[in-house]
């Protein structure tokens, strides 16, 4: 019987407050049309960002929770991990996607570990060889460019030429994802970052350049990978998807600039997800010769 709604199997964290991780992943997925089953990495009382969080390892009851799906026959359209606390955790996920592995699934992994040149605390390198192994399982992957230049063994570069950024989306390819999307890349107008995809099987690359507010919201990050991963399960071009993820974090974040709130909270996606059911309204998506 096929499946009238399709189905994606979540590995991230939960924070209890603060629109990061799980707390943004649920309501775009299901918004988009997609039903939503997680495995839990972690509980938090707020997201990292805050001081003195509360945090309980969920990594022993991972495997149980996998095994009560095992033996429900559960099947999954998409596969779509974010945070990983350690490389326990990782070979956890990695177990995962190969058992639950079908034809016409998507795996997206969002290699979460690093921002602005350095990994983040919880992480020490030994964490970036074990990364780069699970990014070999997936079909889509969504790095930073902080990310990728640990996963590719670079430095931070100050500015990206498009020969350089095409040269580090084929060799991230190459580590086995069908389709690379590098975000955070840095431009030569400070006012701009760009967000540059790769599919490999069409040897095609796609750009889009996204504007700058002097703001810093924690879990844009997640919302842009969860928007472009139910635009492509919806069965979107990957510069469609782009567009679509670049234009709901601008709107989000623009949404929530105005007030006086703090920073911490995040984006405000609920005065902004019923835009995800709207065609988009205009394209501006690059297609890099």
């Amino acid at each position: 019987m096929i499946n009238p709604v399709k189905h994606c199997a979540a590995f991230h964290d939960l924070s209890g407050f603060g629109r990061v991780s799980l707390g943004v992943v649920i309501p775009i997925l299901t918004t988009m049309g997609i039903q939503v089953s997680c495995i839990p990495t972690a509980v938090l009382s707020t997201h990292t960002g805050y001081k003195d969080f509360r945090f309980l390892d969920l990594t022993p009851q991972m495997r149980e929770f996998i095994q009560h799906w095992k033996d429900l026959e559960f099947s999954f359209e998409n596969i779509y991990s974010g945070f990983l606390g350690s490389a326990e955790q990782i070979e956890i996920v990695a177990e995962f996607i190969d058992y639950f592995r079908k034809e016409n699934q998507l795996v997206t992994v969002d290699p979460v570990m690093a921002d602005n040149g350095e990994l983040y605390p919880s992480f020490g390198p030994e964490i970036i060889p074990r990364m780069r192994e699970l990014v070999g399982y997936a079909d889509l992957i969504t790095p930073n460019i902080t990310e990728a230049a640990f996963l590719l063994g670079e430095k931070m570069p100050v500015d990206m030429p498009d020969p350089m950024i095409k040269e580090w989306c084929m060799r991230l390819a190459d580590l086995g994802p069908k389709t690379t999307v590098i975000t955070s890349i840095p431009n030569k107008n400070r006012a701009l970052s760009s967000v540059v995809g790769y599919n490999k099987e069409m040897n095609r690359f796609w750009k889009v350049d996204c504007s700058y507010l002097p703001a810093d919201y924690p879990g844009t990050g997640d919302v842009f990978t969860s928007v472009l991963d139910g635009s492509l399960m919806q069965g979107e071009s990957l510069p469609i998807a782009l567009e679509r993820a670049v234009q709901f974090v601008s709107l989000a974040i623009r949404s929530t600039f105005g007030y006086q709130k703090s920073e911490l909270e995040g984006v405000f996606i609920e005065k902004t997800l019923a835009s995800l059911r709207s065609p988009l309204n205009l394209s501006t998506y690059q297609l890099m010769e």
